[in-house]
């Protein structure tokens, strides 16, 4: 089997009797050595003697008064984020389960970036053994914001902090700039022929996605639905792209991202909608779920439609917690 997406951290991990990921002393040292969380030179003795007690003990309880002698504000802040986002994930049976209730039960207070990486190491876990690198780079669209952009008519994603480093390291190379293109042009596009590349560069998400006109990365953001799905929710389902919503009494919708979520609700309520949103529309998946049994009444044996859409600024920020709430699912095993 080829490795992919070390960063995750699955390796810090062990799995289950059911499949899930159990929290592990290895990964939560993880979290400590962040660098919002290693003590710098000027902090305090308390501070100092709280990671230093983690780091022997990652478990620990934490009191709330060890926190508030701590005397930077923004460290208080800080490890109270960091402490209740354990605390969540020590409570659930693995990280599945902690994560199924981040996204029911809310998940006010904890960081986003903590979500993503929530969702990168059970997304790993979901694929491990898949061996199509379109299904790997269209997943990472549940777990990095991404950046499109129109070249020679397709439209292309491309990670957003690797697009926002280069525009703020003065890049791209002059040449480019010339040209007028875009820092993405100077990425290289997943492709059948240089798809082999994923495998030693799937941890520098350094590779453009064509969602527009390649059929193998809207399959490959399908396929990767479909495991995220069952991984999570214990059901199967079918996912296929399509071009539009011809279907006059489409009952459900689930927007994959705030904007996405928007038009949706507008089309639902028959709102009339700018001629630039529909443009917006990046991806368009029509959804079945293949027990009837698992499937709310109110949708019967209709379709469910996902709409992913882009922001004004051409930003992608798919929220995969969407899937796990707005999916019509009747509630059974959870992974």
């Amino acid at each position: 089997m080829t490795e992919f997406w070390v960063s995750s951290g699955h390796h810090l991990t062990r799995r289950d009797a059911g499949g899930g990921l159990v929290v592990t002393d290895e990964l939560l040292l993880a979290y400590l050595a962040r660098p919002e969380l290693v003590p710098p030179d000027e902090a305090c003795a308390a501070e100092r003697a709280l990671h230093a007690a983690l780091l022997r003990d990652p478990r620990r309880p934490v009191t709330p008064s060890e926190v508030a002698a701590l005397a930077d504000a923004d460290a208080r802040e800080n490890w109270e984020m960091i402490l209740a986002f354990r605390d969540r994930l020590l409570a659930g049976r693995n990280l599945e389960a902690a994560y199924l209730d981040l996204v029911r039960r809310g998940s006010a207070g904890t960081p986003i970036l903590f979500l993503n990486q929530l969702v990168h190491l059970i997304l790993r876990n979901a694929l491990d053994g898949c061996d199509d690198p379109f299904t790997l780079r269209a997943a990472e669209l549940f777990f990095r914001p991404q950046r499109a952009s129109v070249t020679e008519g397709s439209l292309l994603l491309a990670d957003a902090e690797l697009i926002d480093e280069a525009e703020g390291a003065g890049r791209p190379s002059p040449l480019v700039a010339m040209l007028g293109r875009e820092p993405v042009s100077e990425l290289d596009v997943l492709t059948a022929d240089n798809a082999w590349t994923y495998w030693s560069r799937s941890d520098a998400f350094s590779m453009a996605l064509n969602l527009g006109s390649d059929p193998k990365s809207r399959e490959g953001l399908a396929r990767a639905i479909q495991a995220f799905v069952r991984h999570l929710l214990a059901v199967e389902v079918d996912v296929e792209s399509i071009p539009a919503i011809e279907d006059r009494d489409w009952r459900w919708f689930v927007g994959l991202d705030q904007e996405g979520t928007r038009i949706g609700n507008a089309l639902w309520r028959g709102e009339a909608l700018e001629p630039a949103a529909f443009e917006r529309v990046v991806a368009l998946f029509r959804l079945g779920i293949r027990d009837p049994g698992r499937v709310d009444p109110r949708v019967g044996d209709r379709p469910v439609y996902l709409l992913l859409a882009m922001t004004p600024d051409r930003l992608v920020t798919m929220k995969p917690q969407n899937l796990i709430a707005g999916l019509p699912v009747i509630q059974a095993g959870e992974a």
